[in-house]
């Protein structure tokens, strides 16, 4: 696989609440970037495997997945696995990686697993999206300890903020003892409800005590986000004139400017 001459951006989406948008965010946000030529890997780290599913990856038996990276048994670039998108890879899951905190809880630097497998693809690739677990167990701390940055959709729901600190506190630990370089990129808006007053108040409210960047793009609660995974397709493939797909398409643009920037910067 031929390297790229560019900077990798490796993005952790993150939060431990379960049904936030993360996988959603993560295939979707990649989708945009790979229609945009950037070459782009999202690596499944939960072992709900959703986000394999929902870019229409069907492991099969003998197929390797990240399970068998991070024991460190196969080589990260032999685990990739085309998309229906062009420039879309991903190394996919099954529910087999839940037992791999326990495989790996008495070995060495255990942490580091998947920030060894991300040097290795990071010369393939602009954009590495990893999709966590909605825990802030061993393979969220593999994913944290991995990453530059941290991408963290906030739903726009009545607990939104709750969590939040105990995440960020996590973050801080992790920038502490395992990677100094860890940043949040930013906090995304998603499931708003604009006829919804609590969505519109949610919205401000994180604006307000979020710390850090909130992306402009607010992704809605959206009848076809909710259908395409069902169907392995990405936004882009199912309908790309949906508010859903608009709104990602947006979020990519910030994202891209953003990374943009830095890389200009630094």
């Amino acid at each position: 696989m031929a390297e790229t001459k560019h900077q990798t951006s490796v993005l952790a989406v993150v939060n431990q609440k379960g049904g936030v948008g993360k996988t959603t965010t993560s295939i979707n946000l990649g989708s945009f970037l790979a229609r945009r030529k950037k070459s782009t890997v999202v690596i499944d780290l939960d072992p709900q495997a959703n986000a394999t599913a929902g870019v229409g990856v069907r492991v099969k038996p003998g197929m390797p997945t990240l399970y068998e990276v991070l024991l460190e048994q196969v080589d990260p670039l032999s685990a990739l696995q085309p998309t229906g998108m062009a420039n879309l890879n991903i190394i996919p899951s099954t529910p087999d990686l839940a037992g791999a905190p326990i495989e790996l809880m008495d070995q060495p630097y255990r942490e580091y697993r998947l920030r060894r497998a991300v040097k290795a693809l990071a010369p393939h690739f602009e954009y590495i999206l990893i999709d966590c677990p909605p825990s802030l167990g061993l393979l969220t701390v593999n994913g944290l300890a991995a990453a530059d940055q941290l991408l963290i959709p906030v739903q726009c729901e009545y607990f939104a903020l709750e969590g939040l600190n105990q995440l960020l506190n996590t973050v801080e630990m992790v920038r502490k003892h395992l990677n100094p370089r860890l940043q949040v990129l930013g906090a995304v808006l998603t499931m708003y409800d604009r006829r919804v007053a609590l969505s519109r108040r949610v919205v401000r409210e994180v604006r307000k005590t979020f710390p850090g960047h909130v992306f402009e793009s607010v992704i809605p609660r959206n009848t076809e986000l909710a259908e395409a995974p069902e169907v392995g397709k990405t936004i882009i493939e199912y309908d790309p004139n949906s508010r859903g797909a608009q709104a990602y398409e947006f979020l990519s643009d910030e994202l891209l400017q953003l990374t943009d920037d830095e890389e200009e910067g630094g």
